[in-house]
C-alpha cells in the first residue's frame, strides 16, 4: 500500500479521542499523536508535519496557546483547532492573528474533518510553492542585475576611450577634418555613454541600503553644475543655498536625484534661448531640505506632466532615455521624499522636492 504523503499531527489529553482519530484517517495520511502540547512540540522537531490539529480544551495549555507558541518557530504547518465548546474571544483572536486556519467542534464529522485536512494541506503546498517562487524570482533578479552591472562596466571601458579619442582629435585641430564623421561618432558615443550611466544608477538605486551622511547642499550642487554643464557652457546657474543646520541623508540617492534633475535643466534648453536659466533654490530646517530646481526652457506639456515619472516614457519633445525622472522617483521614494512639478511650454519647467533630515 502506498504511503501517504500527507502528515498530520493530532493533539488531544483524551487517549480516547487519539485512537478514534487515528482509526478513522490511518489509511488516507500519516498520522502522529500526541497526549499534550509537550508531546506534541516534541514532534513537530523530529517530523516535518503538514498539518496540526489541536483540541482546545487542555491542561496546562489550551490549543490557542500551543497554535501562538509555534507560530515562529514552525510557521509552515497549517493548524486546525477542534473545540467542544464555543469561546468566542479565543477563536477570535487566534483566527485573527492567522494562528489557526479553521476551527471544527467536537464531535466532530469524519467528512468535514477529512476536507479541512485535504484543504490545510493545499493550503500548506501553495504556501511553500510561492516560497520557493519568491526565492527563485530572487535569485534571477539578482543575477540579472549582477549581468546589467558587468556588462554596463565592461561596455563603458572601451567607450570611454572612443570619447577619450574624440578628445584627442579635438585638441589637434582635425575635428573637422573628415566632415560630420567625428561629430557623429562623439555624439553616439555621448548618449550611448548617458543610457549606460542611468543604467548604473537605476541598478545602484535598486540594491543600495539607504545610508545616513552628512550633506553639504552648496559643494554638492556645485559640483553636479561642474560635472552637466560642459555640455552647454551658456547656461546660467543661480544658486540660493540656506543651510544653517546639520543635514543627514543619502549622499549617492540625493546625488542622483539632483544630478537628473540639473542635466535636463540643461539639456532641454530651447535652442535659440540667448539667455538660458537654470535657478535652483534649497532652504535646509532640521526637520527637511526644500529644494526647487527651475528653467526657462521647453517646457513639458500638461497631459504629459503625470507621465514624465513613469519608466521608459518619451514626449515628442524630449528625446531622453525615459529613466531619468524614473529613477529620481524611484530613489525619492527610497528616502521617503516627495517630488512635483509645474511646466509652462516653452516657458520653463519647476520641480520641487522634499527630502527628510535624518539628523
Amino acid at each position: 500500500m502506498k504511503t501517504p504523503s500527507v502528515r498530520v499531527l493530532y493533539i488531544d489529553d483524551e487517549e480516547n479521542n487519539l485512537e478514534a482519530f487515528k482509526a478513522s484517517f490511518r489509511r488516507q495520511y500519516e498520522i502522529y499523536t500526541a497526549i499534550s502540547a509537550a508531546d506534541g512540540l516534541k514532534i513537530l522537531q523530529s517530523v516535518n508535519v503538514q498539518v496540526v490539529i489541536a483540541d482546545q480544551k487542555m491542561p496546562n495549555t489550551t490549543g490557542v496557546e500551543f497554535f501562538k507558541s509555534i507560530t515562529e518557530t514552525f510557521p509552515d504547518p497549517i493548524r486546525i483547532l477542534l473545540t467542544g465548546y464555543t469561546d468566542i474571544e479565543a477563536l477570535a483572536d487566534a483566527i485573527n492573528h492567522g494562528h489557526i486556519y479553521r476551527y471544527i467542534t467536537k464531535p466532530w464529522n469524519d467528512l468535514e474533518l477529512h476536507n479541512s485536512i485535504k484543504n490545510a494541506y493545499d493550503a500548506y503546498k501553495a504556501k511553500i510553492d510561492l516560497r520557493n517562487k519568491v526565492a527563485e524570482l530572487e535569485k534571477t533578479n539578482d543575477e540579472l542585475n549582477r549581468f546589467i552591472y558587468s556588462i554596463s562596466h565592461e561596455l563603458r571601458a572601451p567607450l570611454v576611450s572612443v570619447i577619450g579619442i574624440v578628445s584627442l582629435v579635438k585638441m589637434e585641430g582635425l575635428y573637422n577634418s573628415s566632415g560630420e564623421y567625428w561629430s557623429l561618432i562623439e555624439t553616439c558615443s555621448n548618449k550611448l555613454d548617458y543610457y549606460i550611466q542611468k543604467t548604473l544608477q537605476y541598478y545602484k538605486n535598486n540594491k543600495t541600503v539607504t545610508d545616513e551622511s552628512p550633506v553639504d547642499f552648496k559643494k554638492l550642487i556645485s559640483e553636479l553644475i561642474d560635472v552637466y554643464s560642459y555640455t552647454d557652457k551658456d547656461t546660467r546657474f543661480t544658486v540660493n543655498v540656506d543651510q544653517k543646520v546639520d543635514f543627514k541623508g543619502d549622499l549617492f540617492r540625493i546625488e542622483v536625484i539632483l544630478g537628473n534633475l540639473i542635466s535636463n535643466a540643461i539639456k532641454y534648453q530651447k535652442a535659440a534661448e540667448l539667455n538660458k536659466k537654470v535657478n535652483i533654490d534649497v532652504e535646509v530646517s532640521k526637520e527637511l531640505a526644500q529644494i526647487s530646481i527651475s528653467d526657462n526652457g521647453m517646457g513639458i506639456l500638461n497631459e504629459h506632466l503625470e507621465k514624465i515619472f513613469t519608466q521608459f516614457f518619451k514626449s515628442k519633445v524630449h528625446h531622453g532615455s525615459g529613466l531619468g525622472l524614473f529613477i529620481v522617483k524611484e530613489a525619492l521614494n527610497k528616502i521617503e521624499g516627495r517630488i512635483s512639478v509645474s511646466s509652462d511650454l516653452n516657458h520653463g519647467t519647476t520641480f520641487k522636492i522634499t527630502i527628510p533630515n535624518a539628523k
